[in-house]
């Protein structure tokens, strides 16, 4: 009787135990709405080998920083706040996902953006090939 009462027990606490780590569902709901309302910007450059990419504005290009986490790619088309340096939150409106980037540069000209650009991440194993940055499809300046 003792036995039967001892392994009821355990076998009831390790029930209660068990069935309470359950891993709870996430739902992330990006407010698009609030995105689209912010300054637009399409990335014109973006390198594997640079954590370091260039994002076409109305008022210019950007220079934008990530780690190692996700970074756009060229021609996505973005949403956030690049008109001050520092960090903040980024929409990716291609990929439908937000992410943190620090912008360091921001308003700059084409050149002024490639001297920043050779200034973080300079040109090593491409030889002589000058960078170039694609031409945006989506944003035009006035």
């Amino acid at each position: 009787m003792k036995r039967i009462f001892t392994l009821s027990a355990t076998f009831l606490l390790a029930a209660v135990i068990l069935s309470s780590c359950v891993k709870e569902r996430i739902v992330v709901a990006n407010n698009e709405d609030y995105w689209l309302n912010q300054e637009e910007g399409e990335v014109v450059y973006s390198d594997p080998s640079c954590n370091y990419w260039v994002v076409e504005t109305y008022n210019g290009y950007n220079v934008i920083y990530t780690g190692s986490g996700s970074r756009p790619y060229e021609g996505d088309l973005l949403y956030g706040n690049f008109s001050s340096r520092g960090t903040r939150d980024i929409y990716n409106y291609s990929g439908r996902y937000v992410f943190t980037g620090t912008v360091t540069d921001y308003w700059l000209s084409y050149n002024q953006a490639l001297d920043v650009l050779d200034y973080y991440c300079p040109i090593y194993g491409r030889g002589l090939q000058p960078r170039v940055f694609k031409e945006a499809t989506k944003i035009q300046k006035k």
